[in-house]
């Protein structure tokens, strides 16, 4: 019987017709889907590589004095005396099930450790991130409206100055201030407001030198485009021409770096946390590194990389959201 042409049906192609808009908005989360699973692969064998390389945790959990029975034992009952590639394909095993394996410190389950640590981090970084844009938004554009005056000129040199330093000296500075001179405010634990003041205000400083440079310079760029001299001819005032049309623009440009530093607050800020005692995501990862606990040094650097990943995929629909032009194009 002689092939004939393959034909669709006028209904198949209809309905195919009416589905290509729907499949055509759902390429961007599909592409989003491969890049994250993507991610994880090569985060998660990366891990499973680098990890035994620290160290041996039966080494650490038997003690100095142990014996090579006693290492033994320990090495077969978390499955470390197998073959390489049986460890391997337990691990991803596990993982697929989202089992992360237990806490070779504590003998919980590594995923209730870390996930009993994350709110502590997710407030410090709103609380950091809040600051941040209080601060940085109205100063960053009362900066770029008029960059020439002498008094934008001198406060753009202090934020300058600030932007150089470390998140860690001014928390050192903030402590030996309003704790240990004045006696204010408590220098470490997690506790009540008074206990947020110290860290969020490192963790901001840091912050808030960049995000405010990126606005001035966004919003004086956007003072000399052709729509403010058009507001400008059509009467606008001051007021009008900075907030209605060139700092929505300028907030635009911004978003990306707003991103960034939630994502970066998100990983778990290591060094604010520990200097604080603060009971986050970094402070766990130093305390758990130095134990060799490895189930739970995955679980923190998987969850970390996904948050990190979702904070960008928001940025990047935020943007979509907000241009009419990238609306467009997808």
């Amino acid at each position: 019987m002689p092939d004939r042409p393959f034909k669709l049906q006028t209904g198949n192609r209809e309905s195919l017709m009416e589905m290509a808009p729907f499949l055509k908005s759902m390429r961007p989360i599909i592409v989003k889907l491969r890049d994250l699973a993507i991610l994880m692969a090569s985060l998660g064998t990366l891990l499973f590589v680098i990890l035994p390389l620290i160290g041996d945790p039966a080494e650490v959990l038997a003690g100095m004095d142990a014996t090579p029975e006693q290492l033994a034992a320990i090495r077969a009952k978390y499955g470390l005396d197998q073959p390489w590639f049986a460890q391997y394909a337990r691990y991803w095993w596990n993982l697929a099930q989202f089992d992360f394996g237990e806490s070779l410190t504590s003998g919980r389950p590594a995923l209730d450790v870390v996930m009993a640590h994350l709110p502590a981090t997710l407030m410090l970084s709103g609380l950091a991130m809040a600051l941040t844009l209080l601060v940085s938004v109205p100063l960053g554009a009362w900066l770029g409206f008029r960059p020439n005056a002498p008094s934008r000129r001198f406060s753009a040199w202090i934020v300058f100055i600030f932007q150089g330093m470390p998140g860690f000296v001014i928390g050192l500075v903030l402590i030996q201030i309003f704790a240990v001179n004045l006696r204010w405010l408590p220098s470490i634990g997690y506790g009540g407001p008074t206990t947020w003041i110290m860290p969020t205000l490192a963790l901001s400083s840091f912050l808030i030198p960049k995000l405010t440079r990126m606005i001035a310079a966004n919003v004086a760029e956007a003072m000399r485009e052709d729509y403010v001299r058009t507001a400008r001819a059509f009467g606008a005032t001051q007021s009008e021409i900075l907030w209605r049309h060139a700092f929505p623009n300028a907030l635009l440009g911004a978003m990306a770096l707003i991103g960034t530093q939630f994502a970066f607050l998100l990983s778990g800020t290591v060094i604010i946390e520990r200097l604080f005692t603060w009971p986050g995501i970094g402070w766990l990862l130093i305390e758990r590194t130095q134990t060799l606990d490895f189930p739970v040094i995955q679980t923190l650097a998987l969850l970390i990389a996904f948050m990190v990943f979702a904070v960008n995929a928001l940025t990047d629909l935020g943007f979509r959201l907000a241009d009419p032009r990238l609306r467009e194009e997808t």
